[in-house]
Parts: structure tokens; C-alpha cells; sequence
């Protein structure tokens, strides 16, 4: 597909399909250009009560003998006052996946104005990768396709925007989506198709296309490396444990940032075996690492200057006379034993190897993924992503690049007395402290394995997945993660 930014009036687009956004307090920008290109048609669908303009509500219409496109979307923006990239991001998915439902050969998309917070660069990003994102359906039915890319897509920007901006900003919203496309295509892919050999074998692939340099690590070198924790998840199933090492060098002497995924292929618990109904999209388990590959990627495309460590620890947590038992003793890479009492708390297992790696390597600053607990989703929601950190201004960056991002994530407590919860009789740490906090517990287990480093740990395991489908999202994997691994990249190369 083609993607292209350009500068025209409203009445001279070609296009098939002309989205063009409509804020739920007042007609202006695009939409008032538009009002007046119609003789006032905007208005009058305002008055008359069909166009409310709220968050991703949409209204199509026919053209009228005024513009050049045949057929016209109205995208609601919600209030002007609530405006930022998440709502951009969600109108444009809308917007997207409805265009989507039928191929056609050009969309065209009006961008609006920007606002006392929102720059032509947020606005375009925003609006663009959702757009995009909304282009790839969540499922492999090849035959009968859900979703049809068009041929070509034009974001259509004022004449007042710099055009190297818009390119610019234009350029990101394609990567970005991109991202997001090979993120949910490896979160919805069945598990008898994408276990840890062939999810490595897809990260090559990626880091070929790119220019990463990429290390897979199989059960021997793992061996010899000392992923006793990693190693000691795997041994329940009849797939051998990989991990993936990219790197990515384009930041001279500046500090690496560490990316860190947890990618449990499939999670039956092991032998503390999940419930049916609890297993039944557990295929998602895998999505942290599958945010830190396509955030790789998109870092890479877009030449970012900055030095990246990604590290996708895989494995399935299987049940077998093999299977990890409860009271057995694993031990970390940095020689901590830990006491497994729940061998369903696996995903802390596998980073805990990753994360010591990260600190032997000299990174600077850690960020993990992980669809690591039921308890944030318990305490969050299906929304909103659990932030822990063992460092304040660390914690506040990454906070604020996923806000400005448009993902939503909240701060939870580290207070010492939560560590007190793991603390073993027979070992070092165990790896769960009981019935309560658990996933701030899970995240004391991790912070064992960090050093002084600062790190934070983001709990996706709500907002990766969604068991419903709906205009702003699709039933499976959402690529949660990725835009918030871009824009704090985008930021560490600036910063640091």
C-alpha cells in the first residue's frame, strides 16, 4: 500500500473514501471546510441531530456534486477539551476499519487542526496510525479476507504545516502501524504455529529487514549461559526454550536502553493447570515480547538515534512427567535460588534470567513487558497497563512517553514491605507472595534480578488483549506496547 502525506483543498481529493474528522463541540478545520465546500451540509447534519461528533462515531455519506471524492466518512473526535493521540488513535481506527470492510483504490484522510496540547505532529501520528493500524484484521482466513488494505492512502494537511514535518510525522504514523500490524499478527497466530523455535525464527526475519543484528540462543547455550529459571519453565514441554537478542546500534557513545518481553508461546499453567475457560487465550501470553519485536523494528525503520537491547525470552509452560514441580528450586543467572510454589507465575521466571543478561551487557535503563499477572487486570482493568519501577524519575519518563503516546498506563506501589511477602524458607525469594497485591508481588520478584538499574516493569496483561470486538479495536491482540516503545526511544535519543 501506498502512504503519501500532501497539502489540497478538501474540494480537489480523489479518493474513494475522504474521512474527514468532526470535533463534538464545533465545526472547524477540515469539517468547517467542508461545510462550506457542501453549501452546508455539515451544519445541517449538526442541527438536525445525525452528527454528534463524539468519540469514533461514524457517519457516511454520498458526495454531493462538490467534492472530488465519491463517498464521504464523518469521524466523531469527541470534545475538543479531551482531544489527544488516544482519541486520535481510536477515531482513526473506526474510520479505518470501516473504509477497510470493502478494497478500494484511494482513502483519503483530512487531518485536523492542532490544539493548545496537540502539535501537527501529535495530531498527524495520532490520526495515521490508527488509520493504518485498523487496516489488518485479527484473523488468517486468507480465502475470505475481513479486511482489504486500499491501494493507495493520502493524510491531507494544511497548507500552514511545514511539509517536512508532515512527512515526517506521516513517515512514523506508516512505521508505527506497521509495528502494530506484525505485533497483532504474532499475538492471534495459533500456538500449534508460533512456539519459541518459530517465533525466533520470525525475529531473524524482522531483524534482516531492518538491518538488527540478531542472536538466538537454543536449549544448549542456554544451558551454558546459565538460564536456570528460563530453562526450568521449558522443561514441561516438548518445545525447546529460545532467546532472541537484537541489537541495535545507531546512538554513537550514548547509553543502551534495554527492551525486555516476556514470551510464553502458550501457558497452561504447568502442572498448577489453568482452568479451561482461563486457557482458552493464553495463546497471548507471548505478547510482551511481541511489542519489544515490532518496537525494535519500528526504531530501526525509522533510524532512531539510539542504542537498543531487545531481549524475547520464549518458551511454553506445558504439564509433563518432565514439568516443573512445586517445591523445586530453580536458580537465576546471578545465582539467586528461587523457591517455586505456583508454577503458573512463570513469565517472572523467564524475565529474571533476561534481566540479568541486561545488566551484564551495561544497559542503562530497563523497560520489561509482560502479560505478567490477572491481579493488575483484577486492579486495572482491561485497559490500562500496571506500571512498577525501583526508580521515581525513571518510572515518571516512561509514564509520561506512554501518555503522550496514547497508552494508558497507572502507577502502582513498590513499597519495601511488599517484599517481604516473597521471602522463602529454603531459597533466596519464592515466586509468589500469596493472595494479595499480586501483581506489585510479581513485581518485587523482579526487581531481585535489576541490580540498582533503573528499571520499570509494565504489566500489559489487560490492554495486549481484548475479548471483544468493537469499532475502535478488534477481538484479539491490540499491539499494545509499541507506541510507547517508539515515542520513549524517540525521547531517549534526544535526552540522554
Amino acid at each position: 500500500m501506498k502512504w503519501n502525506c500532501i497539502t489540497s483543498s478538501l474540494r480537489n481529493v480523489e479518493a474513494d473514501w475522504l474521512i474527514v474528522p468532526v470535533s463534538e463541540d464545533a465545526i472547524t478545520g477540515p469539517a468547517q471546510e467542508l461545510d462550506q465546500i457542501t453549501g452546508g451540509s455539515v451544519s445541517r447534519l449538526r442541527e438536525s441531530g445525525d452528527l454528534r461528533g463524539k468519540l469514533a462515531e461514524l457517519l457516511p455519506l454520498v458526495t454531493g456534486p462538490y467534492a472530488s471524492a465519491k463517498r464521504l466518512l464523518l469521524v466523531g473526535l469527541g470534545k475538543a477539551d479531551d482531544l489527544d493521540r488516544r482519541a486520535l488513535y481510536r477515531a482513526g481506527f473506526a474510520a479505518g476499519k470501516y473504509v477497510a470492510a470493502r478494497k478500494h483504490a484511494r482513502v483519503a484522510v483530512a487531518v485536523p487542526e492542532p490544539t493548545p496540547r496537540l502539535s501537527w505532529r501529535d495530531v498527524i501520528l495520532g490520526l495515521g496510525t490508527g488509520v493504518y493500524a485498523a487496516y489488518r484484521g485479527p484473523g488468517i482466513r486468507q480465502n475470505q479476507p475481513d479486511r482489504h488494505a486500499p491501494d493507495e492512502t493520502v493524510l491531507v494537511v494544511s497548507s500552514s504545516v511545514p511539509n517536512d514535518e508532515a512527512l515526517v510525522a506521516a513517515r512514523r504514523a506508516e512505521v508505527e502501524g506497521r509495528a502494530i500490524h506484525l505485533v497483532r499478527d504474532l499475538v492471534n497466530e495459533p500456538p500449534c504455529d508460533l512456539y519459541p523455535e518459530s517465533f525466533a525464527h520470525r525475529a531473524e526475519l524482522v531483524s534482516q529487514s531492518v538491518g538488527v543484528e540478531c542472536t538466538v540462543w537454543d536449549e544448549k547455550r542456554l544451558l551454558a549461559e546459565r538460564m536456570g529459571c528460563l530453562l526450568g519453565v521449558a522443561q514441561g514441554s516438548a518445545r525447546p526454550p529460545r532467546v532472541v537478542i537484537l541489537r541495535y546500534r545507531n546512538g554513537d557513545d550514548k547509553p543502551t536502553l534495554a527492551l525486555l518481553g516476556k514470551g510464553v508461546t502458550f501457558d497452561s499453567g504447568g502442572l498448577s493447570l489453568k482452568t479451561t475457560e482461563q486457557m482458552q487465550d493464553m495463546k497471548c501470553d507471548m505478547a510482551g515480547a511481541a511489542a519489544v519485536l515490532g518496537g525494535v523494528q519500528a526504531i530501526a525503520e525509522l533510524r532512531l538515534p539510539v542504542n537498543v537491547l531487545g531481549l524475547l525470552a520464549l518458551v511454553e509452560n506445558m504439564p509433563s512427567g518432565q514439568a516443573l514441580k512445586l517445591g523445586d528450586v530453580l536458580r537465576a543467572r546471578n545465582g539467586k535460588t528461587v523457591e517455586i510454589l505456583n508454577t503458573d507465575a512463570e513469565g517472572r521466571l523467564i524475565l529474571a534470567d533476561v534481566l540479568c543478561y541486561a545488566i551484564e551487557q551495561n544497559a542503562a535503563h530497563l523497560l520489561d513487558l509482560a502479560t505478567l499477572t490477572g491481579a493488575c487486570m483484577v486492579a486495572l482493568g482491561t485497559e490500562v497497563a500496571g506500571l512498577m519501577s525501583n526508580n521515581d524519575a525513571w518510572a515518571e519518563r516512561v509514564r509520561q512517553a506512554a501518555t503522550n503516546a496514547g497508552e494508558q498506563v497507572w502507577p502502582l506501589p513498590m513499597f519495601r514491605e511488599y517484599g517481604d511477602l516473597l521471602r522463602s524458607h529454603v531459597a533466596d525469594v519464592k515466586n509468589v507472595g500469596g493472595r494479595y497485591a499480586g501483581a506489585i508481588t510479581a513485581a518485587k520478584f523482579l526487581e531481585h534480578f535489576v541490580a540498582d538499574r533503573p528499571w520499570v516493569h509494565l504489566d500489559i496483561a489487560g490492554p495486549a488483549w481484548s475479548s471483544e470486538d468493537g469499532p475502535v479495536r478488534d477481538a484479539g491482540g491490540t499491539g499494545f506496547g509499541v507506541r510507547t516503545i517508539v515515542e520513549l526511544a524517540h525521547r531517549y535519543a534526544q535526552e540522554m
